[in-house]
């Protein structure tokens, strides 16, 4: 589900290649029957939003003091998945973008720290906090029960999971994973989604259904790719990420958010940077910095009143 080595408009040039070479394709849209979100309908692919609205942000003293005696620089990991609103590269193939960079670079502002950028797989980010390798990681890592076992968070965004297929697709919506029996299912390596379709497999065969298959992918463009040749029949994933990924590629849909789940900065189990992180979340709901760096990406839908520590997960 996320590469480090191709830029953005590698990816989204093999989309267009993938596209034209094999469906019969109608106009494009966000099939979205959610009007509280807007992410995923207003940037083409070759217009990653470039407006500036962390360098503004000033440091809130009451917010650092929070921070551990001594602390003057942190490292982050991000995982680079090829797909805004998620992170990314400019057109320069180096520069780091997407809303998880503006939230972590504004934080650091407030915090007054120097931020130095790691990047890793998604899978490999949360074990490597336990090492000491990074400090925290920002890449849209959702808040579930199981994760808080070991991993600390500090909310900034609610976003979850969510479906897409092609729009020849009978499925109009996706409420039940029993519709999955039978379908070839992709899914990025290491996520919850992943996890959420292994632990309810035999759904299907409680109900004497053939099984679905779980197909897991490290690189974004693979996921899509495979549902465009038609070796998988459905995507899950983020709900911002699938609705701006369907704006940028004819010939599918997004079905439906299936799960919504808070998203946190992650940290290993006991930090002492968690309660900084809070306030500085806070501090920039409360400046409209937050709301800025939202309707930069499109993901007005996924605002929080206020952030949290390890809050338990979100239930349907």
């Amino acid at each position: 589900m996320r590469m480090l080595t191709r830029t953005r408009r590698q990816l989204f040039a093999a989309f267009t290649l993938i596209t034209s070479a094999t469906l019969v394709l109608t106009a494009c849209g966000s099939g979205s029957d959610d009007s509280t979100s807007t992410a995923g309908t207003s940037a083409r692919a070759d217009e990653i939003p470039t407006i500036d609205v962390v360098s503004g942000v000033h440091k809130d003293e009451a917010s650092a003091e929070l921070l551990p005696s001594g602390t003057t620089s942190l490292t982050v990991a991000y995982s680079v998945g090829g797909t805004p609103p998620g992170t990314t590269y400019l057109d320069d193939g180096k520069t780091l973008t997407g809303q998880d960079v503006d939230f972590a670079n504004a934080v650091a502002k407030v915090l007054g720290l120097r931020l130095k950028s790691g990047q890793a797989s998604f899978e490999a980010i949360l074990p490597a906090l336990d090492s000491g390798k990074y400090d925290f990681g920002a890449s849209n890592f959702g808040v579930t029960d199981e994760r808080r076992k070991t991993i600390d968070f500090v909310t900034y965004i609610n976003d979850g999971q969510g479906f897409a297929t092609r729009k020849d697709s009978k499925l109009s919506k996706v409420t039940d994973l029993k519709q999955l029996c039978g379908l070839n299912v992709a899914t990025g390596a290491g996520t919850t989604f992943e996890a959420t379709l292994e632990e309810n497999k035999k759904i299907c065969t409680t109900a004497g259904k053939k099984p679905y298959k779980v197909q897991t992918y490290n690189e974004t463009g693979a996921i899509w790719s495979s549902l465009q040749q038609g070796r998988s029949d459905v995507v899950m994933s983020t709900i911002n990420g699938l609705r701006y990924a369907v704006a940028q590629q004819q010939g599918v849909k997004f079905l439906n958010e299936y799960h919504r789940l808070d998203v946190g900065f992650a940290f290993k189990k006991g930090t002492k940077l968690a309660p900084a992180f809070q306030s500085a979340v806070n501090r920039l709901i409360a400046d409209g910095t937050y709301e800025k760096i939202l309707k930069k990406w499109g993901t007005t839908g996924s605002a929080i009143t206020k952030s949290q520590i390890s809050p338990p997960e979100l239930k349907s």
